[in-house]
């Protein structure tokens, strides 16, 4: 073991819709904000703060795709991941960082219907808490027929 960790693990509200971009190859990488909430009382003025974090999600291939045809702007969702620091430069030359959640796991939370106003959706709404979550594996894994009775 290497005694470091780099694990994320957020429950927010997307900010977005889930923008994809295409690679040669077939690869793709999908990209939205996510929304996490901070909430506590001032004990002074015995006020409520509620102090809003923005966190930059990035997932990949068919995790991707799955997140893009299920996933709209204030569906809440679980993401498991790691931090991740790219360096850039802007226009003007300047090196810029940016900070981002490369997404290894996700959950949806927010049913279709819960955003739609209790409208049913053409698809099933159970389908996108359903969904494979885990980016590792991209084909669903065969069903073996074995003798054992449970």
């Amino acid at each position: 073991m290497s005694g470091t960790l780099n694990k994320v693990m957020l429950i927010g509200h997307l900010g977005d819709e889930v923008k994809m971009h295409y690679f040669d190859g077939g690869n793709c990488v999908g990209r939205f904000p996510l929304a996490t909430n901070e909430t506590y009382t001032n004990k002074q003025t015995n006020e409520r703060v509620t102090n809003t974090e923005w966190h930059n999600i990035v997932v990949r291939n068919k995790a991707a795709e799955i997140c893009e045809k299920y996933l709209s702007k204030g569906d809440k969702v679980y993401i498991e991941g790691r931090l991740k620091t790219r360096k850039w430069q802007d226009d003007k030359g300047a090196d810029r960082y940016s900070t981002e959640i490369q997404c290894t796991d996700f959950t949806f939370l927010s049913t279709k219907n819960e955003n739609q106003g209790g409208v049913t959706p053409a698809s099933n709404p159970q389908q996108a808490t359903q969904q494979p979550s885990n980016t590792s594996v991209s084909e669903p894994i065969a069903e073996d027929n074995d003798d054992l009775p449970f």
